[in-house]
């Protein structure tokens, strides 16, 4: 081995083998299971622990570090199961560069650019998503030990612990990704690792209808109310790309505008040149210092803003929420988790409660009524496609109730051999009340879309 396959901070040491069996005497074919290719990543990880110089490492960049640590891994290979060759030694070299500076066996799904969502439900119960579908990965986990060192290198560079005092951890990756983790005893099972990628392209509003999440024509109409600075709920169920179409739809505001975001944690990724983004913090360690966004939604008031953008109101800032829309600071967009337009106002009353006012129903009600003026409802369907189901007006109050009228909704009308559901994109022929106020303010809109048409 010369001094290029060895990197200079490699340090061989002795007794790798221990005086076992090894898995170069276990392989002597060339062939090895898949729990014997998980043996010898362990087997090989820890003695590169004992033998790589962690202070060396650290001073390389990402691309630099992962060459040295495949070389010094190729090179404890060749010493220690030297027939094991091709395509099985790349695999092996490269999955014990993940486990010393990636993500371990998940670090391929994580980088997988077509992959949504990685789920560890167990050492061998390890799923993903794809195309809105969930598929059980072939990726293993040695035991429940692997999946906490895995849990606790994705946690502490971002200053956070997972332990028994502290066993639920939910947090932004750097790229942008959230990660919750859960360890025993409150999962009793397995240590459980959830990450909910961030995509880096930005889909727009053209790739939603190409991929056929809304017509042009529902497009062309949330374009005006957008424009109108009408204030829209995104509303839908997890996975059902709220925060995506929230992101898309934001490209309707004009270009000139101060627009100020507010998320936990920040997803959003917006095209103007003129925003500011403020993102909620938990408590450090000693549980304190805790930021919430209904703290960051006060301090936007402060801000100047022409429009504030919440990635997803789930606690007492709808409160605040709806009193900016009230006192002037219209065309605010936000999303919330809700099965129905009518379940996502009662999400938003529910939620005024927690702000701890002793406000009567009917106050907070005639509130919503005059604050929100068009609710978009997403679903994830059967076939793991995404798209708009309603598009609801809020017409104001009757009695103790908030009336709404649906202009938009989407009709299936069943599932193909293929398991796609079909459907139709269907106008319910009502003309929104807000019309007249793209008319004013010289905003197109066909009137034509009012009229009962099909898509």
């Amino acid at each position: 081995m010369n001094q290029w396959q060895r990197p200079f901070f490699f340090k061989p040491t002795s007794g790798f083998m221990g005086g076992g069996d090894s898995i170069a005497a276990r392989s002597a074919s060339g062939e090895l299971s898949h729990q014997g290719i998980i043996d010898l990543v362990f087997r090989i990880h820890q003695r590169l622990i004992r033998e790589l110089d962690p202070a060396q490492i650290e001073k390389l960049d990402a691309e630099q570090a992962r060459y040295a640590v495949e070389a010094a891994a190729r090179a404890v290979l060749a010493e220690e199961a030297p027939s094991v060759a091709g395509e099985l030694r790349d695999e092996v070299v490269s999955a014990v560069a993940n486990e010393v500076l990636g993500y371990g066996p998940i670090d391929p799904l994580v980088r997988d650019p077509s992959v949504s969502e990685v789920m560890v439900n167990a050492p061998d119960r390890v799923y993903f998503e794809r195309d809105g579908i969930i598929h059980l990965s072939t990726v293993r986990f040695r035991d429940h030990e692997h999946i906490m060192r895995i849990a606790e290198r994705i946690v502490a560079p971002l200053g956070r612990r997972v332990d028994e005092s502290s066993p639920m951890v939910d947090a932004r990756l750097p790229d942008g990704s959230r990660v919750n983790i859960i360890i025993p005893p409150v999962a009793p099972d397995s240590p459980i690792i959830t990450i909910r990628k961030f995509r880096q392209d930005k889909l727009t509003m053209e790739d939603l209808i190409r991929g056929g999440t809304l017509p042009e024509e529902w497009a062309t109409f949330l374009e005006g109310c957008v424009k109108a600075r009408l204030n829209i709920l995104i509303s839908g169920g997890t996975g059902t790309g709220k925060t995506t179409f929230l992101n898309a739809l934001s490209a309707f505001i004009p270009e000139r505008e101060r627009i100020i975001t507010i998320e936990d944690p920040v997803e959003l990724k917006l095209q103007q040149a003129h925003v500011i983004r403020l993102e909620a913090r938990p408590p450090n360690l000693e549980g304190k210092n805790e930021v919430t966004q209904r703290d960051l939604f006060r301090n936007a008031l402060r801000m100047r803003p022409d429009r504030i953008i919440v990635g997803e109101v789930r606690g007492a800032e709808a409160f605040d929420m709806l009193q900016a829309m009230n006192t002037g600071h219209e065309g605010s967009l936000t999303t919330i988790h809700a099965n129905s337009p009518r379940d996502a106002l009662a999400r938003v009353e529910n939620m005024v409660l927690m702000a701890g006012f002793d406000l009567p129903v009917q106050a907070i009600r005639e509130q919503i009524a005059s604050a929100l003026h068009v609710v978009v409802q997403m679903a994830r369907l059967s076939d793991g496609r995404r798209r708009i189901v309603s598009i609801s007006e809020i017409t104001g109050m009757e009695g103790r109730t908030v009336t709404m009228q649906e202009l938009f909704r989407f009709e299936q009308r069943g599932v193909s051999s293929d398991g796609m559901v079909m459907g139709d994109f269907v106008s319910t022929g009502i003309r929104p009340r807000f019309a007249d106020r793209f008319e004013v303010m010289g905003i197109y809109v066909p009137t034509e879309l009012f009229v009962g048409e099909r898509w």
